[in-house]
């Protein structure tokens, strides 16, 4: 826990780094910025804007695993969809071979 504190922190002062030496500030605003100028206003403590990331990228897999895991389900459960789906690889794909 605590090297996964140590590797969000580093990698939010990377973004401060970066935010600080851009020319346009608009083509690197998202939610991480945004947090750390929250900070800078005084909205947040440097814990909350680490604790945000961290939950931002830890949640990721999971919620995408599930997600993943629900979609393969109903899939499975009409297999009309399913056909139509391999209809459209196929065509897009035509005899190239899948690749993950």
């Amino acid at each position: 826990s605590k090297d996964l504190k140590g590797a969000m922190e580093i990698l939010i002062e990377q973004k401060r780094q970066k935010l600080s030496s851009v020319e346009k500030l608009d083509e690197h605003m998202d939610f991480a910025s945004q947090l750390i100028f929250a900070q800078n206003r005084g909205d947040l403590t440097a814990e909350n804007v680490n604790q945000c990331v961290l939950e931002m990228m830890i949640a990721a897999p999971d919620t995408l695993s599930v997600t993943l895991f629900f979609m393969l389900i109903l899939i499975a459960e009409h297999p009309t969809v399913e056909e139509e789906m391999m209809k459209e690889i196929e065509t897009v794909m035509g005899k190239q071979e899948l690749q993950s």
